[in-house]
């Protein structure tokens, strides 16, 4: 049996995130074989947001609020959650979603989903749309508005 503590977890922040969109990541899944699922420990700082809103085509998703008063943005609008409040997203347009931290104090949320490739998010604030293919060479983020005709470039 593999074990892990989130007693004190070394959080990782990118610096290439933006303003408003930085928190802490402490993803483990792989340090203890797991090839099919995917979990993910987040700290967000006052302020800051986990993502920006989306939905996913491939992947359900679920959060578990470990400590501090989360907003979670939703088709139905924003909902404040509280310390071990547990919350399902379904794939598609009813399980959008974003998590944000509006309080003065840090935040943590436990997420989790299954691994699934290919998969797609869509990110209907900014019209994008992403796919993810498990290769990252092949994986593509754009504008729908970028779309092109099934026989584009084909000779």
């Amino acid at each position: 049996m593999q074990r892990i503590s989130l007693t004190n977890p070394a959080f990782e922040y990118d610096d290439d995130d933006p303003p408003g969109m930085r928190s802490g990541l402490h993803r483990f899944g792989t340090q203890v074989g797991a090839e099919q699922t995917g979990t993910s420990f987040y700290e967000l700082p006052p302020g800051q947001a986990l993502c920006p809103y989306h939905y996913e085509y491939g992947e359900e998703e679920w959060v578990l609020v470990v400590a501090g008063r989360p907003t979670l943005r939703d088709p139905d609008g924003s909902h404040e959650l509280t310390e071990n409040d547990v919350v399902f997203f379904p794939r598609g347009p009813a399980g959008a979603h974003q998590i944000r931290n509006d309080t003065g104090e840090a935040v943590r949320v436990l997420m989790w989903s299954a691994v699934i490739h290919p998969a797609a998010t869509v990110y209907p604030d900014s019209d994008k749309i992403a796919v993810w293919t498990g290769n990252p060479d092949d994986n593509l983020i754009a504008p729908r508005s970028a779309g092109v005709d099934y026989f584009h470039g084909e000779t």
